[in-house]
């Protein structure tokens, strides 16, 4: 691609920064339009049916708006329910974000895998599939996390979040036994964001597997070889509900563009 290109990072909330800031790493010089849905955050919150018939026709409508060459579905819950719908509808391309179960169960050595995920996430038949066709001999288990990735947006936001609150969500995900647990899935893009506490909490060490450099890979084999870094990414947050970020909201958004361009 011989222009700038211009890329869309669409989540339910600001979990998707995490993988903007991965996408920016590797392609600094980009457009980015970055677009919360907050308005009808959190998606665990609505059923399937509904939020297909949210999301297609916003996507829609923001492709028409700005126009990306390329968009992203930063947020699990969504990408395993519309990302057939949306390239049936939509000619631009897609990256989609799904439960990263493949690398966690080929690189696990006790063979015992943990998926934390939104209760919408971890009950669908797609992360089900996912596991009946790459598990490799592991025994997964699935952790559907009650209020995990809206203490996410709180920490986010400033305000203060308990380890017990934390510890209680990640609990699930750490089995002991002949073999126990040394690998677990983050398969919401808001958990990353609370990595350092999840680290200090876990009862042992394991292996936190962050789908978001990957999905930024797949970002640049789509775009192809990018035209010179530029001066740094143009970036721009939105947010569905219509309202400004708060001034504590706007200060935590400028490291996520600082820091990839310093990485």
């Amino acid at each position: 691609m011989s222009r700038v290109p211009t890329i869309l990072v669409f989540d339910s909330g600001l979990g998707g920064l995490t993988v903007f800031r991965e996408i920016v790493k590797l392609r600094p010089g980009a457009r980015y339009t970055y677009v919360a849905d907050d308005a009808y955050f959190p998606y665990g919150q609505h059923t399937e049916d509904e939020i297909v018939a949210r999301v297609v026709p916003l996507v829609g409508d923001l492709i028409a708006e700005h126009t990306p060459d390329l968009v992203v579905i930063a947020c699990n819950t969504a990408s395993t329910l519309v990302m057939t719908h949306l390239r049936e509808a939509y000619t631009v391309p897609f990256v989609g974000t799904v439960p990263a179960i493949k690398p966690a169960c080929a690189s696990s050595r006790t063979k015992r895998v943990s998926v934390l995920g939104t209760k919408g996430t971890v009950k669908r038949e797609y992360t089900k599939k996912l596991i009946a066709d790459f598990a490799q001999g592991c025994d997964v288990t699935l952790v559907g996390a009650e209020n995990l990735a809206s203490l996410a947006e709180a920490a986010l936001r400033g305000e203060r979040v308990s380890d017990d609150a934390i510890a209680a969500e990640i609990a699930p995900c750490f089995l002991n036994g002949d073999a126990r647990t040394d690998t677990v899935v983050l398969a919401c893009t808001h958990y990353p964001l609370l990595i350092d506490q999840m680290l200090a909490l876990a009862p042992w060490g394991v292996d936190w597997i962050d789908p978001a450099p990957a999905i930024a890979r797949r970002v640049g084999d789509l775009l192809g070889p990018a035209n010179g870094n530029g001066a740094g990414p143009e970036a721009r947050f939105l947010f569905t509900s219509g309202q400004a970020p708060s001034p504590v909201l706007a200060r935590a958004l400028e490291p996520f563009i600082r820091a990839s361009v310093a990485n």
